[in-house]
């Protein structure tokens, strides 16, 4: 109940905080950020909204101008249960990577998703 209460709480402060040191997103041509989009498309990220771990993936989704699908996995059972089935568990943030096949690889933990980003598209 206290945790419960304490997320009530602190809930509007995370999203403040977010959206007020969101960094601007990095400029690329036209032709580029073109390419970068598509490649995009073939990736999910699924969060909770007030997660501080997604936070950090957001934020550097921002800075590295990626149009990603936010998927949120805490309040619609379908993304939920998309996540428990494909990546074997309900863990967040969660990067799903879908290649030309349409093999799936789910990524967990902020910290290799952001090496992920960086190294593709930074």
């Amino acid at each position: 109940m206290f945790f419960k209460t304490l997320r009530i709480v602190m809930t509007p402060f995370m999203l403040l905080w977010e959206k007020t040191t969101t960094p601007k997103g990095m400029v690329r041509p036209a032709g580029a950020q073109q390419l970068v989009d598509q490649q995009c498309q073939n990736l999910a990220l699924y969060q909770f909204r007030t997660c501080p771990f997604c936070i950090k993936v957001r934020r550097e989704l921002s800075r590295l101008s990626l149009d990603v699908a936010l998927l949120d996995a805490q309040k619609l059972p379908l993304h939920r249960e998309a996540l428990l089935q494909g990546g074997g568990r309900i863990k967040v943030p969660c990067l799903k990577i879908t290649d030309e096949q349409g093999n799936s690889q789910w990524m967990y933990e902020s910290s290799a998703i952001i090496q992920y980003l960086h190294g593709r598209f930074a």
